[in-house]
């Protein structure tokens, strides 16, 4: 499936979450026009994406069958497989990190962590073994880490994130202000937490 666009992931991301919310409300069916109104959509597009996974489990009379979708909506996203990330930095930001994927994603662990303050290495953080930093090509290559999430200090994330490509790393989440360079076969998706406030901020400013 790497010939899905990346935007399109990034719907089937949010259609997963809004049909899950359905689930838990017990609806077993849904059109694609409420399926577009929850995910701020319109109707063609849903059918687009949902006819490119190969998904033709809908009928005309009752709409999208809400647990077949989600299991062919994450059967595309995860491949079936269980994914394992690394976080690098235990401060505030990676310690809530780790506590807040604590058994919600049962297809993407996070069993390691790395820090450079001995204070916090060889204890286990949030179910997580975190060891030190000088440890991490042995830790990633020997536990087959994929994924590494990415919140030094932003001085520090480009020689983090050297150390994570020469390890294997594959996909980073960055969450520095730091802009990243990294071999065109590693994916890197920024999550900067200023830029996106500075946004909302002039947005609504704009609206007074």
């Amino acid at each position: 499936m790497n010939t899905i666009p990346a935007k399109t992931i990034e719907r089937l991301i949010y259609y997963n979450r809004v049909l899950k919310n359905l689930k838990n409300q017990n609806t077993e069916f849904c059109f694609s026009h409420q399926l577009a109104g929850l995910a701020n959509n319109s109707a063609a597009q849903v059918r687009r994406d949902i006819m490119l996974i190969g998904y033709n489990g809908g009928s005309s009379g009752k709409g999208y069958n809400v647990d077949s979708l989600i299991a062919r909506i994450s059967a595309v996203l995860l491949s079936g497989k269980t994914h394992k990330a690394a976080v690098v930095g235990i401060g505030n930001l990676g310690r809530a990190i780790l506590s807040f994927f604590s058994y919600r994603q049962p297809n993407i662990e996070i069993p390691i962590a790395f820090d450079s303050d001995e204070t916090k290495t060889g204890r286990v953080i949030s179910g997580c073994r975190c060891f030190h930093i000088n440890d991490l090509y042995k830790e990633i290559t020997e536990q087959e880490i994929t994924l590494g999430i990415v919140t030094v200090p932003a001085l520090n994330a480009q020689e983090i994130v050297n150390e994570l490509v020469d390890a294997g790393i594959k996909g980073i989440l960055n969450f520095t202000p730091a802009v990243l360079r990294t071999p065109d076969d590693v994916f890197v998706e920024d999550q900067d937490m200023i830029m996106s406030l500075e946004k909302l901020a002039y947005l609504t400013a704009t609206t007074n």
